[in-house]
């Protein structure tokens, strides 16, 4: 039998491995959603940008068609297949080397993009509403989708904690990844989250592309650059799940041997078509992101970790600090 406390261990251990690769399954999920929300936005722009990104995702396509003929469930299959292709052609996480740089880079176009022309649309706009809409339940309910979205939005370290991790001393340069991530990193939604709401108060969208004005062309580059940014970051989630099952199941060696670009294709491929099933299901990316932090981020970030303290730490706390 186990000892008390080496079970405890293991039911805890099992338990945050089921939470963390559920919150990735989740993120992944709400990706691909997102890419083909911007998908549906910019296909269609003319022939010239059809035959040059034939599959940038909903948010195109309605630019220029507004008569929704192509549903969003076909748009979150291209996404799906887009993804899953990079997820075959992509091994391990290592080796996505120069795609970080065009992700940095895809991430300030949108920034850039969506920025500017909230600016000019809150400038020329009358002052925008700031009320909140719901109404006794209504708003407790809101605030409680918000923090889950708050927490959703903010799974967005894991790239810096692992790169820091390669050397020593781990934690000091985990912390220190940390310290940047959540300082100078969050900048960046900081100043498109503040200069949306500003220019749209509470009409504001989940996808703040649906809201602006401007040129065309300008928005089908914007919905362009999430829908690429999307795939990359779903990878550089998925990957905790593709490195598992790689060691798992013995995969080493080159990646164009037969055996393991198959692996790569039934295994990659068939946990992407699931993802993108589930996202035809849940297809409503801010409810989606509400469902997200509630039954994954939350429980891992704050009760499972506060739960550990109080458990660690429960002889050496007075009743006032347990409370």
């Amino acid at each position: 039998m186990f000892h008390p406390f080496l079970t405890a261990g293991k039911k805890a251990y099992t338990l945050t491995w089921a939470l963390q690769y559920v919150n990735l399954f989740m993120i992944n999920t709400g990706y691909i959603i997102l890419a083909s929300s911007t998908l549906k936005r910019v296909l269609f722009v003319n022939f010239l940008f059809y035959f040059y990104m034939f599959n940038v995702v909903q948010a195109t396509y309605l630019l220029f068609w507004d008569d929704h003929t192509m549903k969003l469930p076909y748009f979150i299959t291209i996404a799906g297949f887009v993804c899953a292709l990079f997820a075959i052609g992509i091994p391990t996480l290592s080796a996505l080397g120069v795609w970080l740089g065009f992700s940095t880079l895809l991430s300030l176009a949108y920034i850039v993009i969506a920025f500017v022309m909230s600016l000019k649309d809150g400038l020329n706009a009358p002052p925008s509403d700031f009320s909140i809409l719901d109404d006794g339940a209504g708003k407790i309910f809101s605030i409680i989708g918000t923090s889950a979205n708050l927490v959703f939005a903010y799974n967005t370290d894991m790239l810096p904690k692992i790169q820091k991790t390669i050397k020593q001393p781990v934690v000091k340069n985990m912390m220190k990844a940390l310290y940047f991530q959540f300082t100078v990193g969050v900048l960046p939604l900081y100043l498109v989250t503040f200069i949306d709401y500003w220019a749209y108060g509470n009409s504001t969208s989940a996808y703040l592309l649906n809201n602006v004005n401007g040129p065309v062309w300008v928005k089908a580059v914007a919905n362009i650059t999430a829908f690429l940014q999307s795939v990359i970051a779903l990878h550089i989630f998925a990957s905790p799940m593709y490195e598992y099952m790689d060691t798992k199941y013995g995969i080493t060696g080159s990646a164009l041997k037969i055996k393991n670009l198959s692996f790569r294709f039934l295994l990659r491929g068939g946990y992407l078509t699931f993802n993108t099933f589930v996202s035809a299901l849940l297809s409503f990316l801010g409810d989606f992101m509400s469902l997200t932090g509630a039954i994954s981020t939350f429980p891992l970030t704050f009760v499972l970790a506060n739960h550990m303290y109080l458990t660690a730490k429960k002889d050496k706390q007075s009743s006032m600090q347990q409370l």
